[in-house]
């Protein structure tokens, strides 16, 4: 079964130590949002890419979109990402998708979109069910 976890102390529960509330949960917060920011909402400095990038590159990967074949829906896509990798919004998943395919947001697109995936003047990319 299971490990048995025991309170901190010498294991009976009875050296609990009394903390500030506000001191604690403003340590916590900060050392949780660091940790956030730091392995999910800024790029790899090796790569430049989000998590969420490279779960769409390795779903992309497993189902055989390769440079050489037919395109696959985005639906598709943000399906197997959310399913197997992302288990989050799908927008979020389409959006980082659509940004992989603009060659005026990367140096370099990794993903060769087809369809309207927006264009520099702000307008947004069409639903995934068309592209």
């Amino acid at each position: 079964m299971g490990k048995r976890l025991l309170p901190p102390g010498d294991g009976g529960g009875d050296n609990i130590e009394p903390v500030d509330l506000k001191k604690a949960l403003e340590e916590r917060y900060l050392a949780y949002a660091l940790s956030t920011i730091m392995h999910r909402a800024l790029p790899d400095v090796r790569d430049g890419l989000k998590p969420v990038h490279r779960r769409i590159m390795h779903a992309m990967r497993l189902l055989r979109l390769n440079p050489d074949q037919g395109f696959a829906k985005c639906a598709r896509i943000v399906g197997e990402v959310m399913g197997k990798f992302h288990p989050h919004g799908d927008q979020s998943i389409y959006d980082a998708l659509v940004r992989l395919a603009q060659d005026f947001s990367m140096r370099y697109p990794l993903v060769d979109g087809q369809g309207n995936f927006g264009n520099i003047d702000g307008d947004n990319a069409a639903a995934m069910r068309y592209t």
